[in-house]
């Protein structure tokens, strides 16, 4: 949604695409992993770690509830989580980059609300996806409780983006998560807690995209029981 985007779109370098799907591509020197092939085998493994994960909920007071959606889909036969870029028309940082999602609505749960939002943003249905699982929730700075819904497109996907709120969208590919550069935690004066940052392909996103990233990339595809609610976001999304 268009007021829950200022919490998710981050300050992404670079890629300053017209209104289309776009493959980025790395240029940069970190070192590089085979591409994940999307296959039912992925697809299973995320299942089990995820079966084996408790979410940690979040008790919420005084925040506002959203659903983000990470939705491993096949381009090019390479498995990647979907990124958009917000359209730059939009008072809230247009132009900036974001997952799907936003706002739950009255009585909506938030399984409801990450597919309302990924139809809305991306024109991608309800029906095009599977639902494999949650994540913790992430409580932020600026008073929202996110929920990351992690989704699987079985076949390749024909979006179909909304104008109004999507610049472009991007498939990031998930062996980018496996660089050894790819996750830097940061030391600044006005908290003790570490910020994270995300460096893929060309880019990084901070927190609190970031931090959901992260967890999907050691829950879902490593298997480790790893928190993120600690983790800081920069003094710049505070607001």
């Amino acid at each position: 949604g268009r007021e829950f985007g200022k919490l998710l779109a981050e300050q992404i370098v670079g890629h300053r695409t017209g209104n289309q799907t776009k493959n980025t591509r790395s240029q940069t020197t970190g070192t590089r992993h085979r591409p994940m092939k999307h296959s039912e085998s992925l697809k299973e493994r995320i299942v089990q770690n995820l079966q084996h994960f408790s979410p940690l909920p979040h008790t919420g007071e005084d925040l506002k509830r959203a659903a983000v959606t990470i939705v491993i889909a096949s381009h090019e036969e390479t498995a990647s989580f979907l990124l958009t870029r917000r359209a730059p028309r939009l008072s809230a940082h247009g132009g900036q980059w974001a997952l799907p999602g936003g706002r739950l609505d009255p009585g909506e749960t938030v399984v409801e609300a990450a597919l309302r939002e990924l139809k809305e943003e991306i024109g991608v249905a309800s029906h095009e996806i599977e639902m494999l699982g949650v994540l913790d929730d992430y409580p932020t700075r600026s008073g929202y409780l996110i929920a990351p819904v992690i989704l699987w497109a079985p076949m390749v996907l024909s979006p179909r983006l909304n104008p109004n709120e999507v610049a472009s969208l991007h498939y990031i590919p998930l062996s980018e998560l496996d660089r050894e550069d790819g996750v830097e935690f940061l030391s600044i004066p006005e908290s003790d807690r570490p910020v994270i940052r995300i460096n893929f392909l060309e880019n990084n996103v901070h927190a609190p995209t970031a931090a959901l990233i992260h967890q999907f990339h050691e829950v879902a595809l490593q298997g480790r029981e790893t928190r993120v609610a600690h983790l800081e976001q920069p003094v710049w999304a505070w607001k």
